[in-house]
């Protein structure tokens, strides 16, 4: 499936811009020295100017989103509607093996296209949460892209009978997206498939 997905609400930066901390994050996660040094290498010098903010990796002054994202997004859809009855999701089985191992998504550093006169910005928001010693506030920072800005990636599928799943995943990304602070509704998207 090729399809085009259309933000309806900004969208968050999910890499930290202290390289330090995201190169021992992607060390811990990437699969070999190359990709986790190429992970690195696009966060920029911008990203080490600003470390207390959340970022988009960039090439060539160009946002994107990694190709591991969109299946990260894939798995959160699948597992949030496989606790919710009529759904396609909700008798799949093993569901992270199968979307790891039989949906691919491409290419691997996927653009982000901007609106026309569109712009980068930032948003700020506490984070609460409970620990032991009681309730601790936070302030989160973030880059954002705006909305209308667009993403086109395509979906392989192995097993032709997920491609109902995937849509039914993709659906579900008008009302939960992508990046950070999905549950306020930001990254939310709308999708069209061209082909």
């Amino acid at each position: 499936m090729e399809l085009t997905i259309t933000f309806t609400e900004e969208v968050l930066g999910t890499a930290s811009a202290n390289p330090e901390i995201h190169k021992e994050f992607i060390a811990s996660k990437a699969p070999d020295a190359k990709s986790r040094e190429e992970e690195v290498e696009s966060l920029g010098v911008d990203g080490v100017v600003e470390k207390a903010i959340t970022i988009f990796p960039k090439e060539n002054g160009v946002p994107f989103f990694w190709d591991y994202q969109i299946k990260g997004f894939l798995k959160d859809a699948c597992s949030m509607l496989r606790r919710c009855d009529k759904t396609k999701s909700k008798n799949l089985q093993a569901f992270k093996k199968v979307i790891d191992g039989t949906i691919f998504i491409k290419p691997r550093k996927i653009p982000i296209i901007l609106p026309e006169g569109g712009v980068m910005g930032e948003c700020q928001r506490p984070l609460r949460g409970q620990t032991a010693q009681g309730e601790r506030i936070a302030l989160a920072h973030s880059e954002t892209v705006p909305i209308g800005s667009k993403i086109e990636i395509e979906i392989v599928c192995l097993c032709k009978a997920n491609e109902s799943l995937v849509k039914e995943w993709l659906d579900y990304g008008e009302l939960r997206g992508l990046g950070q602070w999905r549950n306020s509704g930001k990254g939310s998207f709308k999708y069209k498939i061209n082909k």
